[in-house]
């Protein structure tokens, strides 16, 4: 008898420690800034306000994926950045799925908007859509 009781209070324990909650994972609270800077910065091109992104972005800033290669610093890729914008009308961007840690936002987007003049095969006033994958590095 005191073997079946032994036997059923260990196997309550175990069942019961092993249904508690436990408040481990999740991002990082650096992982959520991170996220939350990518994501200002993607509003950036609905808004065509690009005064706010070096508080995003270093100086020393490197995209590489230019029109025409490297864009090195912060200058150069608000230059950039307020190109697009008149190459295209009515952008949106809405993520699609956003993985990020303490170094990395990876973020699989969905853009849209129109062309603002004749390129790439179509004329000014055509719709587009195009998804891309960010990736993101942050110090």
């Amino acid at each position: 008898m005191k073997k079946l009781v032994v036997i059923i209070s260990a196997a309550s324990i175990l069942m019961f420690s092993s249904c508690t909650p436990k408040n481990e994972g999740g991002m990082s609270e650096k992982a959520k800034k991170n996220l939350e800077a990518s994501q200002a910065i993607s509003k950036t091109f609905e808004t065509k306000d690009f005064s706010k992104l070096g508080d995003y972005i270093a100086d020393n800033c490197v995209d590489h994926a230019g029109e025409n290669g490297d864009i090195v610093g912060l200058a150069n890729m608000k230059a950039e950045f307020e190109k697009m914008t008149t190459m295209f009308s009515e952008m949106k961007s809405e993520p699609i799925r956003e993985l990020a840690d303490d170094e990395y936002v990876m973020s699989w987007m969905r853009f849209t908007g129109k062309f603002s003049q004749d390129m790439m095969g179509k004329k000014a006033g055509e719709s587009f859509t195009s998804e891309s994958m960010e990736v993101s590095k942050f110090k």
